[in-house]
């Protein structure tokens, strides 16, 4: 089996997009939010969370605006929807970070074949902790959360939907 390397190069580009927020929740990294899909030395892939999702075109041009910035004008950046993005790809450092902002994370694998079908996960409350919440509404601040409520400490958050 060959194993695959990356280049100083790469590595220096996925730096570079470590800074670059996504726009609607700013506090992660469109790389910890699993949208930087592949990084070559002349081509950066990126996946939307959604094929509707309005902040695709803003996520590009931003990755665009780094790249030129860090000197790699010559560096492509291609959008692919194959394989669909998932929530499953964000990382735990993304994870981390939602909680931090008072977004819980997705509770459960896209992998799970009960994601649609089961009962509404158990969503704890990212800010006391408490699993005492209940959804609100199926939409939150944006198509890919939900609103909850926390019972204990009765503060509404958003929650990332499994996808």
């Amino acid at each position: 089996m060959v194993e695959l390397r990356q280049t100083s190069k790469q590595d220096a580009i996925w730096a570079t997009l470590q800074s670059v927020m996504d726009p609607e929740i700013p506090i992660v990294s469109v790389c910890d939010l699993g949208i930087v899909r592949d990084v070559y030395d002349d081509k950066v892939v990126i996946t939307p969370t959604y094929s509707g999702c309005p902040a695709t075109e803003v996520i590009g041009m931003d990755i665009r605006l780094a790249l030129d910035k860090a000197g790699f004008d010559e560096v492509a950046v291609t959008t692919s929807t194959s394989p669909p993005w998932t929530t499953d790809w964000i990382t735990k450092l993304g994870r981390e970070k939602l909680t931090e902002a008072g977004i819980a994370p997705p509770v459960k694998s896209s992998q799970s074949k009960t994601t649609l079908f089961a009962d509404k996960p158990v969503v704890s409350c990212p800010i006391c902790k408490s699993d005492d919440t209940i959804l609100v509404s199926q939409f939150g601040s944006t198509a890919c959360k939900a609103l909850y409520k926390c019972g204990t400490c009765l503060e509404p958050f958003d929650y990332f939907k499994c996808i």
